[in-house]
């Protein structure tokens, strides 16, 4: 038997999947990152993440030999800043998409080439949070680490694909999160390059997700057990990877993501101009474009929560947060939620805003407080969706914040529309990507029966329409402050 080794490098976790000639899922594993918060800024450290990956494949050799897994495949994080010095160890921690620092560095390149311009080139608009002007940032404020890089890389995967193969490598979906490839020709652009004062010998070779990078070296078997030779493939940034599973095909078609982050994602012929907020990025297959908008706050928020209000010294306590969502009641007693806990990108670009409760009354109780917050992303959520230009006909659902019941029904209500949450998250990802190398494996096969449809109560349409207006205005009131 042969099989394909699928990961996922997250935020909060690395996951690794086993998937068989058949498309069956063999073993499933996961180990948690952690991430660094210092003075606004957020970063992990690459070790940590290759250290993960190494417990992982040491997990799978219980299951299979390391002659038995053929290829290596992988989905990441993207629109990170992971910086190499020439023997491809890491300069300093990873900069990760959530973090926005260079918002001044952001605005000088983009006064440099024009505002339309980059727009037209990379699809997307110039802002802090792109790896682009984080690099221009760190060649200013920390010229001793600048002149230590020898490669950049954009997705925590590559960092891997690196430590396994030698080779410096990104995918055409990851990259386009960099804010210097043009997306329509899928090559690093020499003119954003020049103007930001960056190197383009310092990028990766662009691949498409299909393609082999390498293959594993005898280093990398020493410390992961991953046999010498197994060709290594260059994977795609997490956001195709779920788009993928989720299965969306045509317009219309809408997937929702509750990760750490969270994005409503939709496929189009070209490229979304028009639409403040819309992140565009080049898809796997030729002539497709997915439409993305992503949020900073989406399951960070369900997390926060957990640990606040539950009862395990401030860790994460999913039981007692599950308990209090089940007492709630719709609309939570009037309290509404700013879900912005670490600045937002969407449905506001504003790195510095902070999240808040609005409405507490001596009757608030801690369930009002735990479901406003899951109420206040679904809010978000629905500012994204009408956002995007069709008018929605299936919106699914994919990630962690599937398995919360009340978040889904509550979605659902807020949206106004029926959603489908897609089953076996980790599954349906590790199938997709084994897909890439393995056309004849169809993605997205999970048994239909095993879907959850959440269909919207009329009897709240009402309320939360009232509700929503009422958060639209609590960002314009707190600007500033």
């Amino acid at each position: 038997m042969a099989y394909i080794a699928a990961f996922d490098a997250g935020t909060t976790a690395m996951k690794g999947t086993l998937v068989n000639e058949a498309g069956e899922t063999v073993v499933s594993c996961s180990a948690e990152l952690t991430t660094l918060t210092r003075g606004g800024f957020q970063e992990q450290n690459p070790g940590d993440w290759w250290a993960a990956f190494c417990a992982i494949t040491r997990q799978f050799a219980e299951t299979v030999t390391p002659a038995e897994i053929t290829g290596v495949i992988m989905s990441g994080q993207m629109q990170d800043l992971i910086l190499l010095d020439g023997a491809l160890e890491p300069v300093c921690p990873a900069i990760l998409y959530c973090d926005g620092r260079a918002q001044r560095q952001a605005a000088a390149l983009e006064q440099a080439v024009g505002a339309e311009c980059f727009l037209r080139t990379t699809g997307n608009r110039c802002d802090g949070s792109l790896p682009l002007p984080k690099l221009m940032w760190l060649r200013e404020q920390r010229p001793d680490l600048y002149r230590r890089t020898a490669h950049v890389l954009i997705s925590s995967k590559d960092y891997l694909l690196a430590r396994l193969t030698g080779v410096c490598a990104g995918d055409v979906t990851a990259c386009a999160t960099a804010g210097a490839m043009d997306i329509r020709r899928k090559r690093w652009d020499e003119t954003l390059l020049a103007a930001a004062g960056a190197d383009p010998a310092l990028f990766p070779a662009l691949y498409q997700p299909h393609q082999q990078v390498g293959a594993v070296l005898p280093a990398a078997e020493a410390e992961c057990g991953l046999r010498a030779g197994t060709a290594v493939f260059a994977g795609i940034g997490d956001a195709g990877a779920t788009t993928l599973a989720s299965g969306i095909r045509a317009p219309g078609q809408y997937n929702i993501n509750l990760g750490t982050s969270g994005w409503v994602a939709a496929v189009s012929e070209d490229i979304l101009l028009s639409e403040a907020g819309v992140f565009n990025l080049a898809a796997a297959a030729e002539g497709c474009y997915i439409n993305v908008v992503p949020f900073l706050n989406a399951g960070n928020v369900h997390r926060w929560m957990a640990g606040v209000l539950g009862r395990a010294g401030g860790a994460p306590d999913y039981e007692t947060a599950a308990a209090l969502l089940a007492s709630s009641v719709p609309g939570s007693h009037g309290v509404l939620c700013l879900p912005y806990l670490c600045g937002e990108r969407f449905p506001v670009l504003d790195g510095d805003i902070r999240g808040c409760w609005y409405g507490l009354s001596p009757e608030t109780t801690a369930a009002d407080l735990a479901r406003s917050c899951l109420e206040g992303v679904a809010f978000s959520l629905r500012q994204g969706l009408e956002r995007l230009p069709d008018t929605p006909v299936s919106v699914s659902l994919i990630g962690g914040g599937g398995q919360e019941p009340v978040w889904c029904q509550l979605l659902a209500d807020v949206l106004g529309h029926a959603i489908t949450v897609l089953p076996d998250t980790q599954f349906r990802a590790a199938q997709a990507l084994a897909s890439l190398v393995r056309p004849e494996q169809p993605a997205g096969t999970a048994r239909a029966e095993q879907e959850k449809v959440y269909v919207p109560r009329r009897e709240f349409r009402a309320l939360y329409d009232g509700l929503y207006a009422g958060y639209r205005k609590l960002y314009p009131a707190l600007r500033g402050l």
